[in-house]
């Protein structure tokens, strides 16, 4: 009996911190309607799968950006924002992470740059999404031209050369500000730092309602638009 106890006792924790572990990776927000739709091809830009996620194809032929996802937020979530960038004049590359988690994918953006023959790289993540985006930033001088932090904070320093545009909405209620304050040094070269009046920090995405957050007096669209407006004003349009 106590040799049998032996093997059951471990085979249920074995068992147990499986089923946990599949319970958290299917556990995400999802991408709403809005988001799904926006995933269809139209006059201006060209939606097309890929193995690391989705490209957005607009009329650029010089700059691109790659997107990082909040974690554990479904990567089509975004898929709104970037159609809308894409029109306005810079591709778009959304990553699909390893189990919704981008620090799981921090070197993702290597491959991708290498796939295209583009003059002016960008990169951007949203929330935990942004913090691995600025990762790869600082540990690749160089490669990336600009970097775009969506409610989200850079905790290693980033080069001279980068500039960097910061965004959170005035309603953001899961942006931990005191750590977004404390690294706000680690960013050399700020080239814009906006508060989105009457946004949160759900609504840079589609996926509903996100724990924690605060209530937007404004929509998601007119968050995404103003985020775009933002985009281009101080990062694409400084850089041609």
């Amino acid at each position: 009996m106590k040799k049998k106890l032996i093997w059951i006792i471990p085979l249920a924790v074995i068992i147990v911190a499986v089923t946990s572990v599949v319970i958290y990776i299917n556990i995400y927000y999802h991408a709403d309607s809005t988001a799904l739709a926006a995933l269809v091809s139209d006059d201006k830009v060209t939606v097309t799968e890929t193995d690391y996620g989705w490209f957005f194809d607009g009329p650029s032929d010089d700059s691109a950006l790659i997107f990082y996802p909040g974690g554990k937020v479904e990567e089509t979530s975004y898929a709104p924002l970037l159609h809308r960038l894409a029109g306005e004049g810079i591709d778009v590359c959304l990553v699909k992470m390893p189990v919704r988690l981008a620090f799981l994918g921090i070197n993702m953006a290597d491959s991708i740059i290498g796939m295209y023959d583009y003059d002016h790289w960008y990169i951007a993540g949203h929330s935990l999404g942004g913090v691995a985006a600025s990762y790869y930033v600082s540990d690749n001088p160089g490669r990336i031209e600009g970097l775009i932090l969506l409610a989200s904070y850079s905790t290693k320093k980033i080069p001279e050369s980068v500039k960097t545009v910061l965004i959170y909405g005035s309603e953001d209620k899961v942006l931990d500000l005191g750590k977004y304050n404390d690294n706000r040094s680690n960013i050399a070269l700020c080239i814009g730092e906006v508060i989105i009046e009457g946004g949160n920090h759900a609504g840079f995405g589609n996926y509903g309602k996100q724990d924690g957050d605060g209530q937007a007096s404004i929509s998601a669209e007119e968050q995404q638009t103003r985020t775009v407006e933002m985009i281009m004003q101080y990062m694409v349009s400084s850089g041609k």
